[in-house]
Formats: structure tokens, sequence, C-alpha cells
């Protein structure tokens, strides 16, 4: 049940948004061309991912675009008071309010296949501070006119891409620019060779770590981790063959962040040691 709402609008859509919220409460998310940025003020909600349902608890935040459906937020606990800021991110007025260059966080990161959509911000102390100022014109609306309300979108912008999760942010609203969807198979194949983790790789493909290793399982008949690092393997067990780069450059470049780590994996596969294989494949 919404107790309070209060709104502002620019250039003629609603750009912020402060809601006192009365639970069980439960929203479904239209398809729209937006993303919007959510900041628990109080209390806590859940928000879906998959087939999951995640704790976002006060003082955290929400990132999303909503160009796909399945986006929700609830809260299922009995007469607790819950107060939520919503940003709206709106495509044109992005491009209204940088109409001579866009900042980093809104040009496509080249390479990057990912089909995320949604990304938890945890408590960070200049979003939090950002908040409180934001607050001030909820208190005096009669200071809020369109240029405080662009100041304040080109703000947070700036704050978000200051972040530990801005890689994640940028992709998410990259998709606004230029929509592109992944099917599962390009996004794995794409990241390979990264040195990436499962969760993340179930996060590019909006799914929960359960649901990826399922698919992951119907389409490769194996578990992620061995997967990938087959592959890893296969790659440097290749380059040893062909190239003359140094050991610790090719386990890099084939993921491997850690040159004893890539040592004692390519000894249990192949039973002997990157520099013996070398020197037998030059023997040849």
């Amino acid at each position: 049940m919404i107790i309070d709402h209060k709104q502002y609008d620019l250039f003629g859509k609603p750009l912020v948004h402060k809601l006192v919220l009365k639970s069980p409460f439960k929203f479904d998310f239209p398809i729209t061309d937006n993303a919007c940025f959510l900041y628990m003020l109080e209390g806590e909600m859940q928000y879906r991912l998959d087939d999951e349902k995640i704790n976002l608890p006060g003082k955290h935040s929400l990132f999303q675009n909503c160009i796909n459906s399945d986006k929700q937020i609830s809260n299922e606990s009995p007469d607790h008071s819950n107060e939520i800021i919503i940003i709206n991110f709106h495509l044109d007025i992005l491009k209204k309010i940088y109409d001579r260059e866009l900042p980093l966080l809104l040009t496509s990161q080249k390479n990057i296949v990912s089909n995320q959509s949604i990304e938890q911000i945890n408590n960070d102390f200049l979003i939090q501070k950002y908040i409180e100022g934001l607050l001030f014109y909820f208190e005096n609306p009669t200071l809020v006119n369109e240029d405080i309300l662009v100041l304040k979108l080109k703000e947070i912008i700036l704050l978000l891409s200051q972040t530990q999760n801005v890689k994640a942010i940028q992709i998410i609203l990259s998709q606004l620019f230029s929509p592109t969807t992944y099917t599962f198979r390009q996004i794995i194949e794409a990241h390979l060779f990264s040195q990436i983790t499962i969760e993340e790789l179930a996060k590019y493909n909006n799914l929960s770590v359960s649901s990826f290793k399922r698919e992951f399982a119907k389409l490769y008949n194996d578990t992620p981790a061995n997967y990938i690092k087959t592959k890893k393997l296969e790659k440097a067990a290749e380059l040893l063959s062909v190239s003359h780069e140094r050991i610790s450059d090719i386990a890099f470049e084939c993921g491997f962040n850690d040159l004893a780590n890539f040592t004692r994996s390519f000894t249990e596969k192949y039973t002997i040691s990157p520099t013996k294989f070398r020197l037998n494949q030059n023997d040849k």
C-alpha cells in the first residue's frame, strides 16, 4: 500500500520519486526503454533475479534497466514501513542533457558480451550523502526547478561512475543506447578466457547461479568450472606448441591470474609441466 508519494518531473517525464510503502507490497516493473536507480532509505525489500528473491537492506540500492520483463520488487513482511527513492534514466533525456558528448558511463563497452540488466549496490557513503541532499528538495519543493533536476541527474551519474559497480552499471545503461541480446552460448564463448567468476557469468545471463549451472549442463553436458578450465588449458597447450611467449604470459592470456595455479592445473591434465610440454613440442 502506498502511504505517500512525491514526484518531480523533468522535461515532462517522471525523474525522481519518494515513496513510503506499507508492506506487504509487490510491484512488477513495466517494460520500458529506461533504467532506474532504487535506494532503500528505510526498511528493506526483495528483488527477483530469475528464480531467486534477493534481499535489499536499508542504505543499499538497486540499478536496473526495464527493457526486459521479470523485474519485480516486494516485501512480504506484515505492517512494515518502507521508504524508497527512485531515479529514472530516460534515454531521450540523457541525450538532451548530454547533447555534446556522453559521459563514459553512458557509452557502450566494446567487446563486452552481456545481457546483465540488474545490479545491487552496497552501502556507499557518497550515494548516501547524495540521497540526503535529494531529501532536502523534497522538504523544500519551492526550490526545485529544471536546472536543479538536471544537475541532480548528472550528479548521480557521476557518483555511479565512481562506485565499485561501474562496469555492471555501464553495461546496463549501454543497452538503452544500443539494445543487443546475446544467446547463452555467445556469452559463454566470449568470456572463456577472461578472468571471470561463475557468479559474474550468471549475472551476464540474468540468471541465478543455480539456474545458470542447470542451463550450462543442458548445453555443454558439463559443469561450468570444468568446461571453462578445460578450454583454457587446451588453448594454453596450443600456444605452448606454436608460440614463443613466456609461459606466464600464456597463462594470463588464457585466463589464469596465478602462474602456480596454471602450472598445477596443466600438469594435472597433461601429466607434464608446461615447460616440459613445450620442450617436447619443440623436439618434434
